[in-house]
């Protein structure tokens, strides 16, 4: 079987191997032959060593695929089933999912322990317990999300992650207000796709900030009704806010220094939400007097801050509408032979999203 490894962390390139196998296969578990995945930001930050994964490890967890065999136990699930991959599912028994909160429940995370993969040489991870830049996978049942037939694999596996975090953070954790002042700072896929949640939800102006002409210039097909390079971002807040700052601002980075440009971005009584996956060791910087006096609301989003069951269903329904443009975050596609490339495009920002096609 064909698939991506990364040998150590801290290499840029993977290499495509055809001697891997799956492992792992029995009661409670599901094999899928992956038919399409995204590459996320997360992936090379997994591969850089900002988000911890065990290597060696083969990158991806926004996929979508078909069922091929279906262990012991297993009931909903048949094979042949079209299926998205969630990286995140929920056990429904730990006191998270009690309380509603399953996108914080931490059983998926165990699996990025275990090995699912395997190479002659030894084992292999999948990152985030899935690792979909593979011909197979075998995961838990509960990851493996049945899709209408009308729902293609490559729309499918966005929502399985960039789509589902985006629209949430707008929709789900900062629930931004009709006629609200948005700012989003970092404009590749989960950060369109929060400017697409915040324009459903009547933000009456929404300002995307980006280093990259491109991902600018498609933020504003998306729903932005300005963007501007980050050197342009205090004239916006002043000309939009009159210097109040905005309602709502998204750090859809990952990195301290943003995340403090967002905080200073925000009107006091505003709303900070970040959404970018960062460093254990990037510390941002608050003092106490300003937390107090600013009274802002920080508020940090897990993969849309809801239920992704019923947020894939949300996306799945305002795709079908044409309320959301999910076809145009696809701007580039690989074949897994060409995994490298989609790295490059990611890293130098001219992809929104590249799809690679397995």
């Amino acid at each position: 079987m064909r698939a991506a490894v990364l040998h150590e962390t801290g290499q840029d390139k993977l290499e495509v191997l055809d001697d891997v196998e799956t492992v792992g296969f029995g009661p409670g578990k599901v094999k899928i032959r992956v038919r399409a995945t995204g590459l996320c930001h997360s992936d090379v930050s997994a591969m850089n060593g900002v988000l911890p994964q065990p290597a060696p490890f083969i990158p991806g967890h926004e996929g979508a695929g078909e069922i091929i065999d279906v262990g012991d136990g297993v009931s909903g699930i048949s094979q042949g089933d079209r299926v998205l991959v969630c990286w995140l599912p929920a056990c429904g028994t730990c006191p998270a999912c009690k309380r509603g909160q399953s996108q914080l429940c931490l059983a998926g995370f165990m699996n990025a322990g275990t090995p699912n993969f395997k190479r002659p040489a030894g084992d292999v991870f999948g990152f985030a317990g899935t690792g979909t830049f593979a011909e197979e996978v075998v995961v838990d049942a509960g990851c493996a999300v049945p899709i209408p037939d009308d729902v293609p694999f490559d729309i499918a596996a966005l929502i399985g992650c960039g789509v589902t975090t985006g629209l949430g953070a707008a929709i789900n954790t900062a629930d931004v207000q009709a006629g609200s002042s948005v700012a989003v700072i970092g404009c590749g896929g989960v950060g369109i796709s929060a400017i697409q949640g915040a324009r459903l939800k009547g933000a009456a102006q929404i300002i995307a900030v980006d280093p990259v002409a491109s991902r600018r210039e498609a933020a504003l097909r998306f729903g932005a009704t300005e963007a501007v390079a980050p050197d342009e971002l205090a004239d916006a807040k002043q000309r939009v806010t009159a210097g109040e700052g905005f309602d709502y601002v998204f750090e859809v980075v990952g990195k301290s220094a943003t995340a403090r440009t967002a905080y200073e971005t925000t009107r006091r009584g505003g709303t900070l939400c970040i959404v970018g996956a960062g460093a254990m060791d990037d510390n941002l910087q608050l003092n106490m007097f300003e937390l107090f006096f600013d009274e802002k609301k920080i508020l940090p989003s897990m993969y849309g801050g809801g239920d992704v069951l019923r947020s894939y269903e949300r996306a799945i329904a305002l795709w079908r509408a044409g309320r959301i443009d999910l076809e145009s975050l696809i701007t580039h596609r690989v074949p897994l032979s060409e995994i490298n490339e989609a790295l490059d495009q990611m890293r130098t920002g001219v992809a929104l999203r590249t799809c690679i096609e397995i």
